[in-house]
């Protein structure tokens, strides 16, 4: 069955309700499950399964008594069969936003802190003056909104300054501080500011692997010559809140975004005395022309006082 190096597959082989049908086995482990959701019988969902597989010349899953599971060719069809149905979908959107008199999507990423604490009001008063143009926002870490701009999976991201940015524009966007996140007893409570290393004997809570924030904690642990005694990493600001009110770690977090969690759980929070924990954070494209409306979005988005100095463009 399998074919020769090089071989180009029919794609008029693989219609949609194919396409699905095999995404729809990959989640639910059951031809059986993924022909009902399809609303085939058992007999044909199988028998196109075995047609996309005479197509690409490859196993696509191994059957068993309890289901199906894929092969490697199997994962690797049914990751590009998703990219691929997100992609329709998206374009059925967009074509039925044009009979609604919305002309252009634009594509944001941006990180938690952004989200957390700048970007709603933003987006909001943005789509009260540009009624023609919607912005789709995506949530990543700093390193996954750069890489969604080197790729062109985004038209514009917000990102924590210090990722490396080659290739891309950058304008500053808003600032940012960092504070100490500490359960309600703690020994650190106190109404000064402390400095990072006098933390280090703790455990800690943090964000998952690739934000800023982590990264940044990391290069300064390392500075103080000490261990970050990293015990748990998690995706959400609530998240950490919610383990260092367990008395579980402690945690750094941007200020504006985490006090309405801390006074919700009864946290304290602590200033810290380092030059890094006041942070700026970035508006960018990638580098070359850019789409008008990209233009008129990151010119909209750039801090205030950046936008009266420099109006338009300007490289970081």
């Amino acid at each position: 069955m399998a074919q020769s190096p090089g071989t180009r597959y029919n794609l008029a082989r693989f219609d949609l309700v194919s396409i699905r049908l095999v995404v729809d086995c990959v989640q639910h482990g059951s031809l059986s499950a993924a022909a009902r959701e399809a609303h085939l019988a058992l007999a044909a969902a199988s028998r196109r399964i075995k047609e996309l597989e005479e197509a690409v010349g490859e196993p696509l899953f191994e059957r068993h008594g309890r289901g199906v599971l894929p092969t490697a060719a199997g994962r690797v069809f049914a990751r590009h069969a998703v990219s691929l149905l997100q992609s329709l979908e998206q374009m059925g959107t967009e074509l039925a936003d044009l009979r609604l008199g919305i002309a252009k999507h634009l594509r944001l990423c941006a990180n938690t802190a952004a989200i957390t604490q700048f970007l709603p009001p933003l987006l909001a008063r943005y789509a009260g003056q540009a009624a023609q143009v919607r912005v789709d926002l995506e949530e990543q870490v700093s390193t996954g909104v750069v890489a969604a701009l080197r790729e062109g999976r985004a038209d514009a991201g917000v990102f924590v300054e210090g990722v490396e940015t080659a290739g891309l524009d950058c304008h500053l966007f808003r600032r940012d501080e960092l504070v100490l996140v500490l359960p309600a007893r703690h020994r650190l409570n106190g109404r000064g500011a402390i400095a990072f290393g006098e933390t280090l004997g703790e455990d800690w809570i943090s964000l998952s692997e690739g934000a800023a924030l982590l990264q940044k904690l990391q290069e300064a642990a390392h500075a103080a010559g000490r261990p970050l005694r990293l015990r748990m990493q998690v995706r959400s600001f609530d998240a950490v809140c919610h383990l260092v009110a367990s008395g579980l770690g402690i945690a750094v977090l941007p200020k504006n975004a985490a006090l309405p969690i801390i006074g919700a759980m009864k946290l304290r929070w602590r200033a810290l005395s380092d030059p890094w924990a006041s942070r700026r954070l970035l508006v960018a494209t990638r580098s070359g022309p850019l789409d008008p409306a990209v233009e008129d979005l990151v010119r909209f988005l750039a801090e205030p006082s950046q936008k009266a100095k420099a109006p338009g463009r300007k490289r970081q």
